[in-house]
This record gives structure tokens, C-alpha cells and sequence, in this order.
């Protein structure tokens, strides 16, 4: 069974507008994610946007484009509609490329994909890296995961879980030792049929709470697995400053 990659990429940005168009090294930064995308084993690479722009620019350098609507209230409802305009079938599997990961390596698309290949019990399969600062445990904007012993997710969450009580008990100033926190990398394998549920669902109460969407998955009983990943990806483009230390890191060869 194969599967097939779904890049958004959206015009509209608060800290970046034209994020997708951006040059990086002679092409547009979106260009750069399709091709480590086409790199992976997928059968297909879809770019999905809701702007002309981006959709002219991106069938110029070969992909298949599928324009959605701009009302989406989340990523992943954007990702159903394509699906949905595509004619996949429910049990397909799709992976989520965000447009702002030039440097994702290939091999962790593959991974998180047979993750949920290998699991007919989950519903989405991601991935996550171990957390090595206190500085990254305590910050909002890493996500944290606590999963089972099976792999399959418990939580998501922005605060510190779990909460070390006797090691902060004794002094909260640098990381414990004896446990191995979970920061969630947001790259997420989806079976199609779970994709056609959560269009269905309202947002859930945690979901809005901690602003993370797939808690709405977990609220409605979807099982989503978890697995270190076999490499760990570079940071993503958020802000023009990250642009510049991506440039840096391809001019340099740090990386491909």
C-alpha cells in the first residue's frame, strides 16, 4: 500500500506574507519542500493552495496543484477538501507536508507514513524528538506529547507534562534526569476516513483551549501513534530571520 503527500501552502501570513514565494537559494521556498517530498516513496505530491499565485508558480516547476477554499478553519479541513476533490478513496493514507519545511528530510515522511500502515488501530500516525533544555520544557510554543506503551498518544499539550513534582521540588532549574520528555514534531500520516469524521466534529473544548487541533482527534476516541523519529528535522520558516538561516545552512552545505 502506498501513500500521498499533501503540501499547503497558503498566501496569507501575519509574519511572513508570500512565505511560500520566498526565494531561497534560486527557487521559491515551496518548491524546495516538493522536491524532498518527491524524494520520499509517495505516489503522489499534491500542492494545495486557496491563491492564484501560488498555484501558477507552483505548476510551473511541475506539481499538481489543487486550489481549496480560504475559509478554512483549520489545516486539516483544507486537507479533507482535497482529498475529498480528488477521489481518494477511506482508507488511503495522505501526509500532511507543511510549505514552510524546506529541509524535512525525506526519510521521516516515509517513516511517519508506514507508522500508520504498520498500526490499523490508529487513525493518524506523527512523531516526536526527545526535549534536552529546561528552557524548551517550560516554553508554550514547544509541544509536548505523553503517549502510552504502545505509542499511541495520551495528550498533547503547551504546558509542562508531565509535571516532575519531587525532582521540582528540589530545585527547578535544570532539566531531570530520569525521565525523557516528548517535544511532538508536527508532521501526521491521516487514513482518509478519519479525515472525512473530523470535518464533522466541533471543535473540542481542549482543542480551543491549548490551540492544538488534534486534541479534537483524541476528544472523539481517534487513536494517534507516536514514534521518535529516525532523524531529527531542522526548524521550519516562520519568520523572514528563519529564512535567512535556512539560506544559510543550503549556501554553506550543511545541508541539500
Amino acid at each position: 500500500m502506498g501513500f500521498s503527500v499533501v503540501i499547503p501552502a497558503r498566501f496569507a501570513s501575519s509574519r511572513f506574507p508570500g512565505k511560500p514565494l520566498a526565494d531561497l537559494c534560486g527557487k521559491p521556498m515551496l518548491q524546495h519542500v516538493y522536491e524532498r517530498a518527491c524524494e520520499s516513496e509517495a505516489l503522489r505530491v499534491i500542492v494545495a493552495t486557496d491563491d492564484a499565485r501560488i498555484a501558477e508558480v507552483a505548476e510551473g516547476f511541475g506539481a499538481e496543484v489543487c486550489l481549496t477554499c480560504a475559509e478554512h478553519p483549520s489545516g486539516t479541513d483544507r486537507l479533507q477538501e482535497v482529498v475529498q476533490r480528488l477521489g481518494f478513496y477511506a482508507d488511503d493514507i495522505v501526509v500532511n507536508v507543511q510549505g514552510d519545511e524546506p529541509l524535512i528530510p525525506p526519510r521521516i515522511i516515509n517513516q511517519v507514513a508506514h507508522n500508520l500502515m504498520a498500526m490499523p488501530e490508529a487513525g493518524i500516525a506523527t512523531l516526536s524528538e526527545p526535549i534536552e533544555t529546561l528552557e524548551a520544557l517550560t516554553n508554550p510554543n514547544v509541544v509536548k506529547v505523553v503517549s502510552d506503551r504502545m505509542g499511541m498518544a495520551l495528550y498533547f499539550s503547551r504546558a509542562t507534562v508531565p509535571w516532575p513534582r519531587d525532582a521540582f521540588q528540589q530545585t527547578a532549574d535544570r532539566l531531570p534526569a530520569d525521565f525523557s520528555w516528548q517535544r511532538h514534531i508536527g508532521l501526521y500520516a491521516y487514513r482518509v476516513r478519519m479525515l472525512n469524521d473530523f470535518v464533522t466534529w466541533p471543535p473540542a473544548a481542549l482543542e480551543e483551549t491549548e490551540c492544538l487541533e488534534q486534541l479534537r482527534a483524541l476528544w472523539n476516541g481517534v487513536r494517534i501513534h507516536v514514534a521518535l523519529a529516525d532523524e531529527a528535522p531542522p526548524a521550519g520558516v516562520d519568520t523572514p530571520e528563519d529564512l535567512e538561516r535556512v539560506r544559510a545552512l543550503l549556501v554553506a552545505g550543511t545541508l541539500d
